[in-house]
């Protein structure tokens, strides 16, 4: 809601706004709406695209709105409407923190004032806070079958709220899951669950389980989860960083592809479920087959890589705890922040005297 900072401006109120992405999509898109950078279009649809502090995006990297024939250009205009009065912002808080993008936040901070205070990802509930979760969405079930589970021997797939599998890829992943011969929890929304294989559900019972709703955050955490197959989303990617598990990148649009790439290139704590370059869009068929499924829950659990990745994957885990414990990089950011608002006081009380005559 943009808007919002007109008023703010308006009645003489220091603003700020909260960028819910990365720094380096907030980067992609402040480029392309000040005409900044080179952007693929329809004459040059190949481009990759040059942004500091920020490796070099091929096509099918850069965040999908800002791409030519993009099929939800209503998308981009109102993403893009936020950058229209940014500069009416006093502060612009990023969903990041300084060691996860400290070149893109160094460069991005020349145009705009952006402030690091993530992640902003809440903890796992401590048992004694479960109850209300558990009895309003049966999340104990999923706890509860991790816990009899080998530790790190589950394969969390999870591909968002929005996203709407083909039945085709319904079933390559549902084979590629059963081939791989490993536990697995499956988010399958209500909507999706007729497209399963038939008899899918009864030949996995007691080695996967499939639900139409899981306690991420929880299931992340849980010693028994292995990996985790996502959709990229910048919170799944903030909680699958801040819970240490490596991921099989399966993005879809927008932000996404971006986040896989720095997940996989950058991060570099997960693998691509389909090829890269995608192969070209086709209106049938699956966009990835049972092999690579397969293929990737085993890069992801045996030999020497998979350990590098689960390395990484601790190594950003921990960096995320000192950068919200007291002192870190977030924690400090946001005590400036409060501090500059404090020095700001004299402002605020003229505008509640204003209001009130």
């Amino acid at each position: 809601i943009p808007w919002v900072l007109d008023v703010a401006a308006g009645m003489g109120i220091p603003c700020g706004m909260l960028w819910v992405q990365s720094c380096a999509v907030f980067s992609a898109y402040y480029h392309y709406y000040h005409a900044l950078a080179d952007f693929p279009d329809a004459a040059r649809p190949e481009l990759t695209v040059t942004l500091p502090g920020v490796p070099a995006l091929r096509p099918y990297e850069v965040p999908s709105f800002l791409l030519p024939g993009n099929p939800y250009p209503s998308l981009t205009v109102s993403i893009l409407g936020q950058f229209e009065n940014l500069h009416k912002a006093r502060w612009v808080f990023v969903n990041t923190f300084e060691e996860l993008e400290r070149d893109a936040i160094a460069a991005v901070s020349e145009l705009s004032p952006v402030i690091p205070v993530g992640p902003l990802v809440e903890p796992p509930p401590s048992k004694e806070g479960e109850d209300v979760h558990s009895d309003l969405w049966k999340a104990a079930d999923c706890i509860g079958w991790l816990d009899a589970q080998e530790p790190r021997s589950v394969v969390y797939a999870s591909v968002g709220s929005v996203v709407v599998l083909r039945r085709e890829e319904m079933v390559e992943m549902a084979e590629g899951l059963k081939a791989s011969g490993r536990p697995f929890l499956w988010v399958v929304r209500e909507v999706s669950r007729e497209m399963l294989p038939e008899g899918f559900e009864e030949e996995t019972k007691g080695k996967g389980m499939v639900v139409d709703w899981s306690p991420q955050d929880r299931v992340l955490a849980h010693p028994s989860t292995a990996c985790f197959l996502t959709h990229c989303g910048w919170n799944s990617t903030l909680e699958c960083l801040t819970s240490g598990v490596p991921v099989i990148a399966f993005p879809q649009w927008g932000d996404q592809v971006t986040d896989a790439k720095f997940l996989v290139e950058v991060y570099e704590v997960g693998v691509h479920l389909r090829p890269q370059p995608p192969l070209p869009a086709r209106e049938e068929g699956p966009s990835f087959t049972r092999g690579d499924v397969e293929r990737c829950i085993e890069e992801l659990t045996e030999g020497q890589r998979a350990m590098a990745m689960r390395a990484n994957a601790t190594r950003w885990r921990e960096a995320a705890k000192v950068a919200t414990a007291e002192g870190g990089s977030s924690d400090r950011s946001i005590l400036a922040f409060l501090e500059e608002l404090w020095l700001q006081q004299p402002y605020l009380p003229s505008v509640v005297e204003d209001n009130s005559a």
